[in-house]
């Protein structure tokens, strides 16, 4: 009989999201709630791949207007380009500003993929986690219904003869739709 040992590591993304969520102000004036799906372009290595992203936040926004955002983005790399399908699922806690018909915001991420790469000599699939940065914008044109636009700048590091240290970029704009409690 084979037994199974956990060993109580918690993944970066939930340590991350607990911090924020500690120190979200208890005078909030709203809390937010976003989802949308984008499109775009991921770079990892010397390859450009379309990206099709899903995408969800929330936010609380203090009466000064300050935004304290969590934001998790996961971009599917579909399988129709050279390489075939792959993943990266970023997540971002940021701060920013908003205002009634839009918002910005801006901070660390924490990413985790699995996609084909090109290397300088080599391509082929690539794996792990990267640590960078988001920055995001949303503008709300029609009520609740607005275009966001996200930009993720991670290092993605390892032991990958493929992409043994280089930057992953990835741009999407998509509509966004937004939910608001007071």
């Amino acid at each position: 009989m084979e037994t199974m040992r956990t060993t109580g590591r918690q993944s970066p993304s939930a340590a991350g999201l607990a911090l924020v969520l500690s120190v979200v102000p208890t005078q909030a004036d709203a809390s937010e709630l976003s989802a949308g799906i984008s499109f775009g372009w991921i770079q990892a290595g010397t390859a450009t791949r379309l990206a099709v992203s899903p995408h969800a936040g929330i936010s609380w926004r203090t009466k000064s207007n300050i935004l304290i955002h969590v934001h998790d983005l996961l971009s599917v790399v579909p399988p129709i380009q050279i390489g075939g399908a792959g993943v990266y699922n970023s997540t971002a806690a940021a701060l920013g500003y908003g205002w009634d018909h839009g918002d910005f915001s801006a901070g660390p991420s924490v990413a985790i993929y699995f996609m084909p790469a090109c290397g300088s000599a080599l391509c082929g699939r690539v794996a792990g986690m990267a640590a960078g940065a988001r920055a995001q914008t949303n503008a709300y044109v029609a009520g609740p219904l607005g275009v966001s636009v996200s930009a993720n700048v991670d290092w993605v590091d390892g032991n990958s003869l493929v992409l043994p240290g280089h930057l992953s970029v990835l741009v999407v704009a998509g509509p966004v739709l937004r939910w608001s409690v007071e």
